[in-house]
């Protein structure tokens, strides 16, 4: 399998799919999962893309076979992971599709070198772009029970395991892959307990094409919210798939997909 070792003891988990990067015509992929996932979560995805592009899924520190060395930086490192890979690979740019937590890695490598990125799909996650509005209706929706319930019961659309139980155990069983971590895990620490901040200046300022997508049913990160993120990153996309729970990339592939690539193709087009 394969891994990259880093200077810290970490053996970081990867893979690649479809045409080599130094031969291939597009700018590769790079597939970023939530907590709930890993490298295998994009099963529906990589075959759907790496027909014409360079796909490169990995595990997180701390998910799936990327398990933290001791006192590791866990979250802390998502970004710099990220960046020692595609050093290791050799590849200067990527289109970053970033699933919920992915959209954590996403901002953290942007803060550092924006050159990595040739566009942005934030896929049931804000990353980090907020305001009062969002503030405000994110406290409502605390208040009325809508992010009531934990994040393993919310990952998937009520209803989702009775409609297809076999895709629910299939969901279960990827997410069962990911080490035991701390409940707090991704919680804020230090400083950034009260922070007020907002990626939203950056994100706009970066002249990147930017997709939002999100399920019409999640209750991890509401559509309104999502809207809000959209409405922040002027020239940004918005796409609303019906039907569909926090991991629509999952529950609905077909549709994702195709939003998707149609995205990065236009995108591709446009550089071309």
């Amino acid at each position: 399998m394969p891994h990259l070792d880093l200077a810290d003891g970490f053996r970081f988990y990867y893979e690649t799919h479809g045409p080599k990067p130094s031969e291939a015509a597009r700018t590769p992929i790079l597939f970023a999962h939530g907590a709930g996932g890993n490298a295998m979560s994009w099963w529906q995805q990589v075959p759907a893309f790496a027909d014409a592009y360079p796909v490169i899924t990995f595990d997180h520190r701390a998910f799936g076979r990327s398990p933290d060395v001791v006192e590791g930086p866990g979250r802390m490192a998502f970004g710099p992971d990220i960046r020692a890979l595609l050093e290791h690979l050799g590849i200067p740019r990527v289109h970053f599709v970033a699933h919920s937590m992915g959209g954590r890695s996403a901002f953290g490598l942007l803060a550092r070198e924006p050159g990595r990125f040739a566009s942005l799909v934030f896929s049931g996650t804000n990353a980090g772009c907020v305001d009062d509005r969002y503030r405000a209706l994110k406290a409502q929706f605390e208040a009325d029970g809508t992010l009531a319930g934990t994040l393993l019961r919310r990952a998937l659309k009520d209803g989702f395991a009775q409609e297809d139980p076999a895709m629910a155990y299939l969901y279960a069983r990827v997410r069962g892959l990911n080490p035991k971590r701390e409940a707090d895990f991704l919680a804020p620490t230090g400083r950034m307990v009260n922070y007020r901040g907002s990626t939203a200046s950056r994100l706009a300022d970066s002249g990147l094409p930017i997709l939002w997508i999100v399920g019409d049913r999640d209750r991890v990160i509401p559509p309104d919210l999502i809207r809000i993120s959209h409405d922040l990153t002027p020239g940004s996309r918005f796409h609303l798939v019906e039907d569909a729970g926090h991991s629509t990339y999952f529950e609905r592939p077909g549709e994702w997909n195709q939003v998707v690539r149609s995205f990065l193709d236009e995108v591709e087009s446009a550089r071309a």
